[in-house]
């Protein structure tokens, strides 16, 4: 009886190896297409990053005056409303300042007043004066041209009787000489004498009358220099109306000075109590009461938790297709498991290292390429519920959702009307 061959155990090893590498090589694919499945139906839209922070528009306070705290109304994590009071200075040394600014207002206003009554009656009293001066003025000038008329009048009246005057001496003495040699009779000579001594009477009325004309013509004119002086004094008068107009002038511009300085003495009254611009929580108190602030101190701030958004720090290389209005999911770290839900707001307009205190110096020689982050800005749809706060600064892990791309990259330009 022949036995049967025994098995060639090399071929059965042979089959196992080609069975497990059929196995690895399916596992392998089996792998290969599950992770490229799961990146086809996730990752494929999505950009992801762990660098990412709470941020928040939070308003940090101090005074606008120099002045020492004289109550602190709010502590820590205390909750305040936008307007409410954190902090009164002592007011003492700028309400004296708004009562001297009110008192010397007061005083320039009394000035002003009494000015304006002053001035238009000054003005009235030497305009008066000087119509009256001119009325004055132009009467005597016609006054003197009339006796100046009556003076020409009366000089050729006084010739007219000097040349009767020297007729009638003519007529007396041929007559007196006649009556002398006998050729002549009495009554003539009489008539001679009397028309020789009516000649005079006229010569010497008509020289009173222009003595006369003179006189009253060295008066008038006497009047008419007074009434000139009298004319210029209301000028004088008048000029000073103007000195007092333009004084007024600069009391009123006093006045307005007094009130700018008025309105900012109150305007710093007002800074002794700072009130809080915005809503939120106090973070960072740093002040106790009877200490000196200095404007621009930072002395708190006010942290608005239920406006906080993300400021995630992408790789460039993961922006291509990230845009604005894109769905956002974040996660905390202090919170495991519960998720807040987002939409992009912004992409930065430069990289983070662009706008450090020390930018890359890329052109020095010594370059090595480093991918850089550029911070996007994402809200969040609705504030943080109580139960989940966030607070600035907490660590967070954000995907951004990039399936539909039809946003855009860059925020709008608002229209602003002229």
């Amino acid at each position: 009886m022949m036995s049967s061959p025994s098995p060639d155990p090399s071929a059965a090893n042979n089959k196992n190896n080609r069975i497990r590498i059929k196995l690895l090589l399916g596992i392998v694919l089996l792998g290969i297409f599950l992770v490229t499945g799961y990146w086809l139906a996730f990752l494929r839209y999505r950009a992801v990053t762990d660098d990412a922070y709470v941020m928040a528009e939070s308003a940090r306070i101090s005074s606008r005056i120099p002045g020492t705290v004289l109550r602190v109304l709010v502590d820590n994590d205390h909750p305040v409303q936008a307007g409410q009071v954190l902090v009164e200075l002592d007011p003492r040394d700028y309400r004296i300042e708004v009562d001297r600014a009110r008192a010397g207002l007061a005083r320039v206003e009394a000035n002003i007043r009494a000015a304006e009554l002053s001035v238009p009656l000054t003005d009235t009293v030497t305009e008066s004066q000087l119509q009256a001066a001119d009325a004055v003025v132009q009467g005597a000038k016609d006054k003197t041209q009339e006796i100046r008329h009556r003076l020409e009048e009366l000089q050729q009246k006084r010739n007219a009787a000097q040349a009767e005057l020297q007729h009638a001496q003519r007529d007396f003495e041929r007559f007196e000489n006649l009556f002398q040699q006998g050729a002549g009779s009495e009554q003539q000579r009489d008539r001679t004498r009397t028309a020789l001594k009516k000649a005079r009477a006229q010569v010497e009325a008509a020289e009173a009358e222009i003595a006369a004309a003179r006189s009253a013509l060295q008066a008038l004119l006497q009047d008419v220099d007074r009434t000139r002086a009298q004319r210029q004094a209301s000028k004088g008068d008048r000029r000073r109306v103007e000195i007092e107009q333009h004084k007024l002038a600069a009391l009123k511009a006093e006045r307005a000075e007094l009130e700018a300085r008025l309105a900012a003495a109150e305007l710093n009254l007002s800074y002794c109590a700072i009130s809080a611009p915005i809503s939120g929580y106090i973070s960072q108190k740093s002040l106790q009461i009877g200490d000196r602030v200095q404007p621009g101190q930072l002395i708190m701030a006010v942290v608005p938790l239920g406006e906080v958004f993300v400021e995630a720090n992408f790789k460039e290389t993961q922006l291509r297709h990230v845009r604005l209005g894109q769905p956002a999911s974040i996660t905390a770290d202090i919170y495991p498991g519960y998720t807040y839900r987002g939409k992009v707001a912004g992409i930065r307009s430069g990289t983070g290292a662009a706008f450090s205190l020390l930018p890359p110096e890329n052109a020095t020689g010594n370059w090595i390429k480093v991918v850089q982050r550029v911070p996007v800005k994402i809200r969040l749809n609705e504030p943080p519920p109580v139960d989940h706060p966030l607070r600035v600064g907490l660590s967070l892990e954000v995907t951004v959702h990039t399936r539909d791309r039809s946003g855009p990259t860059l925020v709008a330009e608002s229209k602003q009307t002229p």
